[in-house]
């Protein structure tokens, strides 16, 4: 990503923008963690997505006047010698306009009285924030705390979720986005095949994320795009699992949930093989359903389907699979062992913003995942990918990482 990448998806922004019309968007603030620590800092995906900027305690401020002519600043934190010597080198204003392509910069401290300044002239109608929350309970954001205020101070400004906006600037991935993924699928699979290559009966959850974790580390401080979900046997049926305390045990099922981040780009995989390395038949069975039903959905995804087809046919495409192997009944649903949705986007979050009301369209990326959960056999496991549409279909980014039986089997049987 460079400069120009940033300065386009501003200007693609500004366009939607209306006239007379303000636009705050902040990187966002540090989380305290206990007593003096606070958890490492995560810039705002939307604010990264139009600055390149990463760092807390910023804001990008924008004005359009009538005319359609937009002025931007940027809102550092200010130069302090102290502070950096315990935290590290703050971002300087040609340092700024280096990443972002924004000339103009002030400091944190100005930031309220600019904004005050320009709100009462008269001159502007609407004040864009991104007001997303993921949940009502979430902590309120600084935008939440400045749209209270705006509420009091300036109760003739419109208030626009700019939100809506950068969803559907993110959902087509531009090429530089997509080398970006490219690259961060070529880690993944190191990570993936690096843990293929040490399982073993007997070995910890811990250690199999302990080698995914050093080969990422090889590649630079981004490592993973998102908690790593690592499991053995009876843990599978965690969905979300991140203990690590599990022992993997001959016959089990390792499977994996993970992917590492790019140049601020993340990645999504799962695989699952048999730490022995031989499926059992059970196993073999319902990693054929799995493997059969994203072979299928990677063959069917082209432009113009709706985006909640790709869910609805892989439940049922799988669905079907399981019945003829006698597994599920012809009146029971694909979701008695299908736990989970089969598609969700991903890009500059793992579970990415986007519109989803847009049909499949050439530059989306999303993961195909298919799950099968089957407690009374005490096997589950998912196998998903990431599928980039293209103009007459789609691509599968994640493809060079084993994901047949035959391949999986191979693979464990030459380390």
């Amino acid at each position: 990503m460079n400069k120009e990448f940033y300065y386009e998806n501003r200007q693609r922004f500004y366009r939607q923008m209306k006239d007379n019309s303000l636009l705050v968007l902040f990187s966002g603030t540090e989380v305290r963690k206990t007593n003096d620590e606070f958890y490492p800092f995560y810039t705002n995906r939307n604010f990264l997505y139009l600055t390149g900027l990463d760092s807390r305690d910023l804001a990008l401020l924008a004005q359009k006047d009538s005319d359609g002519h937009v002025k931007e600043k940027i809102f550092l934190l200010p130069p302090d010698l102290l502070q950096e010597r315990w935290t590290g080198a703050r971002i300087r204003p040609e340092q700024a306009a280096e990443l972002s392509g924004i000339q103009e910069t002030g400091y944190a401290g100005e930031f309220e009285d600019v904004l005050h300044r320009l709100a009462t002239t008269g001159n502007y109608r609407r004040l864009y924030l991104d007001l997303y929350r993921a949940a009502p309970t979430d902590r309120d954001e600084p935008a939440h705390r400045l749209l209270k205020r705006a509420a009091a101070d300036y109760p003739y400004l419109r208030i626009e979720n700019a939100n809506t906006i950068l969803r559907r600037l993110r959902t087509i991935k531009q090429p530089c986005e997509l080398e970006a993924m490219r690259q961060a699928e070529k880690i993944t699979c190191e990570g993936i095949t690096s843990m293929m290559k040490a399982s073993r009966p007997g070995m910890y959850e811990y250690q199999y994320k302990a080698v995914f974790d050093y080969v990422l580390g090889q590649y630079g401080p981004q490592g993973p795009a998102f908690p790593s979900i690592i499991s053995a046997g009876k843990n599978n049926f965690c969905i979300h699992y991140y203990s690590y305390t599990g022992q993997a045990r001959d016959g089990d099922l390792i499977l994996n949930d993970v992917g590492a981040a790019w140049d601020g780009m993340c990645t999504d995989v799962s695989r699952s093989w048999p730490c022995s390395g031989v499926f059992s038949p059970r196993q073999r069975a319902l990693y054929e359903c799995a493997y059969r039903t994203s072979q299928h959905m990677f063959e069917i995804i082209r432009p113009g389907m709706p985006m909640a087809d790709v869910d609805r046919l892989c439940h049922r495409y799988c669905g079907g699979l399981l019945r003829e192997i006698g597994l599920l009944g012809e009146d029971e649903a694909p979701e008695k062992y299908m736990w989970h949705g089969g598609a969700h986007h991903v890009g500059w979050d793992v579970h990415d913003q986007v519109d989803m009301t847009m049909p499949v369209s050439a530059g989306m990326v999303f993961c195909v995942d298919v799950g099968i959960y089957v407690e009374e056999w005490g096997i589950g496991f998912r196998l998903e990918d990431n599928c980039l549409v293209t103009e007459d279909g789609c691509e599968n980014l994640s493809a060079a990482i084993p994901r047949s039986i035959e391949d999986i089997e191979a693979f464990m049987a030459a380390r």
